[in-house]
């Protein structure tokens, strides 16, 4: 066999691996959901301590310090309300039935969609939206910004169809009050706002159903 035949195998694995790694230069990461670190779920600040603690942060108190993983693992993990368990919610679940709101995270680094039986973010887009998303400027200042959405597929389960919008709009409620207790904990720094702009969240979220419904957001940062 010649130098040249010999060398065919090793040319042909080369030129694949520069293609591979071309395509990953120009697409980006092949995956970039994130799998979150365990929530922290013993020790740190006591309940009676963070309902003192709890409050909203004033739009200027968000630096630029970043609410790390683990952080962010702890927060969406209260604010899920499934805490103890495959069953035990600690937010009120009309009928039963799984959660019927939706959370999206915005940060530098895109949008994301909260798995909560997998503890992970699924990747909707590696857009920074964190700018158009709320009328207030001091927003896009804030690490991460969870957006609560209503699911039509969770909704449409419900047997009360004309109470629906009422559901999403209480479940968020309980979601968000995790959220502010779990910050306080954390000595994070968290925001509740309704000031959206529809328009924007529903591009940047890339929600298709006129009935996926923003209902809210929050803010958190250091």
């Amino acid at each position: 066999m010649s130098d040249s035949s010999r060398e065919t195998p090793f040319r042909l694995l080369f030129s694949a691996s520069v293609l591979a790694m071309a395509l990953v230069f120009v697409s980006g990461r092949l995956s970039a959901d994130i799998e979150l670190p365990p929530p922290a779920t013993e020790g740190g600040m006591g309940l009676f301590e963070a309902l003192k603690k709890r409050s909203s942060a004033h739009g200027g108190d968000f630096s630029v310090a970043e609410v790390g993983l683990p952080e962010l693992s702890t927060v969406l993990w209260a604010a899920s309300g499934l805490n103890r368990g495959e069953t035990g919610w600690t937010v009120p679940m009309a009928e039963g039935l799984p959660p019927y709101v939706k959370i999206y995270v915005a940060s530098a680094e895109g949008v994301h969609l909260y798995d909560h039986r997998a503890h992970r973010l699924i990747e909707i887009s590696g857009e920074n939206v964190k700018a158009g998303i709320a009328s207030q400027a001091f927003v896009k200042k804030a690490s991460h910004i969870l957006i609560f959405v209503a699911d039509p597929v969770g909704l449409a389960k419900l047997s009360n169809k004309d109470a629906a919008t009422e559901f999403a709009d209480v479940l968020t409620g309980a979601m968000t009050q995790n959220v502010y207790l779990a910050a306080a904990a954390l000595r994070l720094g968290a925001r509740y706002s309704h000031s959206m702009r529809i328009p924007e969240i529903k591009k940047g979220l890339k929600l298709e159903d006129d009935l996926e419904r923003p209902v809210a957001l929050m803010m958190l940062g250091k």
